[in-house]
């Protein structure tokens, strides 16, 4: 019974191990480059070799001169200048309400429309602080739960909230927004204070 135990615990460690079976394959190209100490074959700079099989042989690299004699013997092109930054649009025109719908509701001036910074800073500009929060007037920049309104001052999760239109993301866009929304913060509108009657908090 030890013995049948012992045969069978040697036979499945045996099935994870690597097989020893049969010649080792070399990784070296043809067999004939420098291994490294990784098991790799160094085949950064390879000689010529004229193979039996046409998809095995490598042709002889030019020199760099005769490289460039085969470009018409210019230099390579310099790397083209980085673009100027570009001008910043102007501001566009702020669209008009639509219509309440036949429930009367009314969403706000950009919905259905790109939702971008320059779109909340249109709607901020419009706000009140102390009259009453609507689909028309709130601060696009205020957020609730940590989440941001869409373009009626909707929050995630609340009836009607409609995934706005964003605009372009990049990292420069992004540091820019930042400052804009800091000099906002420290420099709010008169009656901007939690609880007025414009905020949700």
């Amino acid at each position: 019974m030890k013995l049948a135990i012992a045969a069978l615990v040697l036979g499945s460690a045996a099935a994870f191990s690597p097989s020893t079976f049969g010649t080792r394959q070399s990784t070296a190209l043809f067999n004939g480059g420098h291994i490294g100490s990784g098991g790799m074959a160094d085949t950064r700079n390879p000689d010529a070799l004229n193979h039996e099989d046409p998809r095995k042989s490598i042709s002889a690299a030019p020199s760099f001169e005769e490289y460039l004699k085969s470009r018409g013997g210019a230099p390579a092109a310099a790397a083209p200048a980085a673009p100027a930054a570009a001008a910043p649009a102007a501001p566009a025109a702020v669209p008009s309400a639509a219509a309440p719908g036949s429930d009367g509701f009314q969403y706000g001036i950009y919905d259905g429309q790109k939702w971008d910074h320059d779109a909340k800073k249109a709607v901020y500009d419009q706000w009140d602080p102390t009259a009453p929060r609507s689909t028309l007037n709130f601060n696009p920049f205020e957020t609730f739960g940590g989440n941001s309104p869409d373009a009626s001052g909707i929050y995630p999760g609340e009836n009607r909230y409609k995934d706005p239109i964003r605009g372009d993301v990049s990292y420069a866009i992004m540091m820019a927004e930042k400052a804009d929304i800091e000099a906002m913060n420290a420099n709010p509108k008169a009656g901007d204070a939690p609880g007025a009657p414009g905020r949700k908090n």
